[in-house]
């Protein structure tokens, strides 16, 4: 690679970067800090001048991952109608693509070990990511009384984990997995079941 963060005057961008393709590589801690500053093109030492260890490196890349995340969810969101139904499905697929894409982002954000709040713009950027699928799963809800409706964290929360376990099982990087279903289908398949238990959507739809 050269050292391309000194000509390109962004040595911590260009360190980041390196990380996330270790990351994709190699897994979150199948990388050293050396590792990184190889990759990036420059000296062990530089890295210090910018992430106090490698953990600080992978929050920052977690951190990215989350405003990059939110963005693709709330676009899927937005332009997901004409239903509340459609739009919360969007999010879903969103989800699906946005592990496909950016797996070592994915990584670092989920599977890092990096707590959410290890530093204020990362504890900001999941923030932000979540509150998107919670309004997604709130619009879900409004045709029911608020005394019976359940909280949208709750069952937004359930959706991110249903998501979390088909990425991780059928959609790792390769489309269609070992799955007997694309995964976009079982997901699909699994928030109707889901939802339709939970009273927020009619059993015809």
């Amino acid at each position: 690679m050269g050292k391309r963060g000194y000509h390109h005057g962004n040595l911590r961008q260009a360190l980041v970067d390196a990380a996330l393709v270790l990351i994709e590589q190699k897994g979150p801690t199948g990388f050293t800090l050396s590792e990184a500053a190889k990759t990036a093109g420059v000296t062990p030492a530089a890295v210090y001048r910018h992430f106090e260890g490698r953990e600080a490196l992978i929050a920052e890349g977690a951190r990215q991952g989350h405003e990059i995340f939110a963005d693709v969810m709330d676009y899927a969101f937005e332009s997901g109608g004409p239903s509340a139904l459609a739009a919360f499905e969007a999010t879903g697929r969103a989800y699906l693509a946005f592990a496909r894409k950016y797996p070592g982002h994915y990584m670092a954000m989920f599977e890092s070990g990096i707590p959410m709040n290890a530093t204020p713009g990362l504890a900001s950027a999941a923030a932000r990511s979540r509150a998107i699928l919670e309004k997604a799963a709130d619009a879900l809800s409004q045709h029911i009384p608020p005394e019976k409706r359940p909280p949208a964290s709750m069952f937004s929360a359930h959706i991110w984990a249903m998501s979390h376990g088909v990425v991780e099982l059928f959609a790792r990087g390769k489309p269609g997995g070992n799955a007997p279903f694309p995964p976009e289908e079982l997901l699909e398949a699994g928030i109707g079941i889901y939802l339709r238990g939970l009273g927020l959507i009619e059993p015809d739809q």
